[in-house]
């Protein structure tokens, strides 16, 4: 597919411009409105998404964080988040990924998770199956989610602790992690990618952003798990999301699905 091969590439290029900024004592950070934090590297990565996918595909419709959507006509739609996980970014934390999803009218067929720092990364298309590299690896290997099929012996991942209290859903992370093995919050897409490589069992998020869901359902299901929101139901701009192999999806969305989200909790 000529779409993946490009966001392949330019996943790579963008966060090799992101290494140009990563551990920089004197990277400037700024506040957006909504309170989250932005840098140079962050609009320079989307920029230079931006400018290859429009002169590859300048029909094409673009959705990033940084910058204000991009119309366009051919059915074809790009989700652009250039450094998911700015916090770990600005703290030195080389867990941030570079995503590129590509959608075609409305529905997900292709996506790209790239881990700069760790030079590694997963691609995966609609009926594909989903690709892992590492600099382990002599070559690209099909990436599966794992096998274990007990709660108990899971690891459980998440993003930040305190959004479960900010979405007033704090009972459902206890519960999850009174029943998990192990629970850590190596968060953000980069959990997504752990569940998707077989390293972890699924990854629960109260909250997000519609670029920071892009390739998750595609390099997913490709990877043989699931992505939904916490009812089980299969949106990728849902404002919550679940990466989860399929021998929990059952059980993991029976405990999910009985905390919703209370509508005056917000962050």
């Amino acid at each position: 597919m000529e779409r993946l091969e490009l966001a392949i590439q330019i996943a790579r290029e963008a966060g090799e411009l992101t290494l140009s900024y990563f551990n920089n004592p004197d990277l400037d950070v700024e506040q957006k409105k909504d309170g989250t934090p932005v840098t140079a590297a962050d609009r320079g990565a989307e920029k230079y998404l931006r400018e290859q996918i429009s002169r590859a595909f300048p029909k094409d419709a673009i959705l990033g964080e940084e910058f204000s959507n991009q119309e366009g006509d051919s059915g074809y739609r790009w989700i652009l988040d250039p450094i998911d996980g700015t916090k770990s970014f600005i703290h030195g934390v080389p867990l941030y990924s570079t995503l590129v999803g590509i959608e075609k009218e409305g529905e997900p067929i292709a996506g790209v998770i790239r881990i700069p720092a760790l030079q590694e990364g997963i691609y995966a298309e609609q009926g594909g199956g989903a690709w892992w590299e590492h600099p382990r690896f002599p070559e690209v290997r099909r990436a599966h989610v794992s096998q274990v099929d007990s709660i108990n012996e899971a690891l459980f991942l998440t993003s930040e602790v305190i959004t479960f209290d900010e979405m007033g859903r704090r009972e459902a992370y206890n519960e999850i992690e009174k029943k998990s093995r192990l629970t850590r919050t190596w968060g953000d897409a980069f959990g997504f990618y752990l569940v998707a490589t077989g390293r972890a069992e699924f990854i629960v998020d109260p909250d997000l952003s519609p670029w920071d869901a892009g390739p998750l359902t595609t390099v997913l299901e490709e990877a043989g798990g699931h992505y939904t929101d916490w009812n089980g139901s299969k949106k990728m701009r849902s404002s919550e999301g679940i990466g989860v192999n399929d021998a929990l999806f059952e059980d993991l969305i029976a405990i999910t699905s009985r905390f919703p989200k209370i509508p005056s909790c917000t962050k």
